[in-house]
C-alpha cells in the first residue's frame, strides 16, 4: 500500500499548534495550488531554517549565532533577568516591549503529571547566572497556571539567600476586561492584588 503524499502533508500540518485537520487541509491545498509562489519558496526557508537555527547559549532563545541578539547587546545588561517558561514567552516580551533586561528560558515548568522535574529545567543555571551576572532583580514571568505558580514557588526557594529581589508579572483583571467575562480564579487574584488608587 502506498502512502500518498497529500494526505501525509495534511496529517502533517494537523499536527502544528493551531491547525486541525480542516484547516490542514484547507493549507495544504493552497499550497498546492501555489507550489511555485508559496510552497517551495516556504520548503527551502524552512530547510534553511532547521539548519541554521541554534539555541542562545546564555539565555535560552532561539538565534542563529551561540549568543542571541539580546544576550549580544551591552545596552540590556541593566541588572534585570526576567525568567520566561519559553522562547514564545520571550518573544511575546519582546512584541509587547515592556522590559529591556536580559532573559532566562526555563525551557518549561516543573509538571507532576508530564514528568517534568527540576533536572529538565534550566534552574541549576538560573541560580548560577544570578550569582555570578551582577542580578538585582530577577521576575519571574510564568503563566498563572498551577504548574507556573509551583514553578516560580521552587525558583524563589532556589534563589532565597541571594543579593536578588524577586518579584512576579501582576495577575488579575486584563485591560479592556469585563468583570462579567472573568473566571472565579482570576477575579480572586485581581481582589488581593488591589492597589490603592
Amino acid at each position: 500500500m502506498t502512502i500518498n503524499p497529500i494526505e501525509q502533508l495534511i496529517k502533517r500540518l494537523a499536527r502544528l499548534p493551531g491547525l486541525g485537520p480542516r484547516s490542514a487541509r484547507r493549507a495544504a491545498l493552497h499550497l498546492i495550488n501555489n507550489r511555485d509562489s508559496q510552497m517551495l519558496p516556504l520548503a527551502e526557508e524552512m530547510l534553511a531554517v532547521s539548519h541554521a537555527i541554534r539555541r542562545c547559549t546564555e539565555c535560552g532563545n532561539l538565534d542563529m549565532n551561540n549568543l542571541c541578539g539580546i544576550c549580544q547587546d551591552s545596552n540590556r545588561g541593566n541588572g534585570r533577568l526576567c525568567i520566561v517558561e519559553n522562547v514564545a514567552d520571550l518573544w511575546a516580551m519582546e512584541r509587547a516591549a515592556v522590559f529591556s533586561g536580559r532573559y532566562h528560558v526555563l525551557g518549561g515548568v516543573l509538571s507532576a503529571i508530564d514528568g517534568i522535574g527540576p533536572d529538565a529545567l534550566r534552574v541549576d543555571y538560573l541560580v548560577e547566572r544570578v550569582r555570578n551576572d551582577d542580578i538585582e532583580e530577577v521576575i519571574l514571568a510564568l503563566s498563572a497556571t498551577v504548574d507556573g505558580q509551583a514553578t516560580a514557588h521552587f525558583i524563589a526557594d532556589r534563589l532565597a539567600g541571594h543579593s536578588a529581589k524577586i518579584t512576579r508579572l501582576a495577575h488579575g483583571v486584563p485591560v479592556g476586561g469585563e468583570l462579567d467575562y472573568l473566571d472565579d480564579g482570576t477575579l480572586a487574584q485581581a481582589m488581593k492584588a488591589r492597589q490603592q488608587i
